[in-house]
């Protein structure tokens, strides 16, 4: 694996992984690198919404002249880093990468609630692209929506009861496939091979969802 500094020449496939929607793991790879080197050279250089190569190339060139690396004030995580490391655990999971990004942002701003256009002119995407992501959040139950009445607007908001209702929303997702699952093993006959698999399926997913909801109403009391 090649070490040292990122040349010109990887810094502009970079950005064209980032056009493509590629994850920073996919971008990694092609270039033979670590996907640390891929996230951290992204969010010191605008993110992936504002990466540019050429800016980004000159800016390591003026630093490694001022013998003075990049570093965080404080000695911690640049925020930068640390919000992108977060959307990338966020689109490994699933997630899409845009609705990750929305997400993300909402989690990290200080009141956890932001408008469309807030979202819109923070993140330089398309209000159908926040449009998108928000719908995807609040099916899922991350995120919830206040209509502000005077401005006649929409607040998406991250709350603490929103890590419970994406608990119960996926608990009754997954419950839905395991009742389908027996469902199909009745229809096929418990006697089959088919049957027996889909049955099995079935009860595993139906006992470990009824955990999970039991487990959620439990400790709900710690987001209060």
């Amino acid at each position: 694996m090649p070490g040292g500094r990122l040349t010109q020449q990887e810094r502009q496939r970079i950005a064209a992984g980032l056009a493509d929607g590629l994850s920073y793991a996919e971008i990694a790879r092609r270039l033979d690198r670590p996907t640390s080197t891929i996230s951290r050279e992204v969010a010191r250089n605008g993110g992936p919404g504002g990466y540019r190569p050429q800016q980004a190339h000159q800016a390591t060139v003026q630093r490694a002249q001022r013998g003075t690396p990049a570093r965080p004030r404080g000695g911690g995580v640049p925020s930068g880093r640390m919000e992108e490391e977060i959307i990338e655990l966020a689109v490994r999971s699933g997630m899409p990468r845009m609705t990750a990004r929305v997400h993300v942002d909402l989690l990290l701003s200080e009141h956890g609630r932001r408008t469309a256009a807030e979202l819109t002119h923070r993140l330089k995407v398309s209000p159908a692209s926040v449009s998108m992501a928000v719908n995807f959040l609040v099916e899922q139950g991350y995120v919830r929506c206040e209509r502000d009445p005077q401005r006649r607007r929409d607040i998406y908001v991250v709350d603490d009861d929103a890590w419970y209702r994406s608990v119960v929303i996926s608990s009754r997702q997954t419950l839905e496939s395991a009742q389908a699952a027996l469902a199909a093993a009745e229809t096929l006959g418990l006697e089959t091979p088919v049957g027996q698999r889909l049955a099995k399926v079935g009860t595993f997913l139906e006992r470990v969802t009824g955990d999970l909801t039991e487990s959620a109403d439990r400790w709900r009391g710690l987001l209060a």
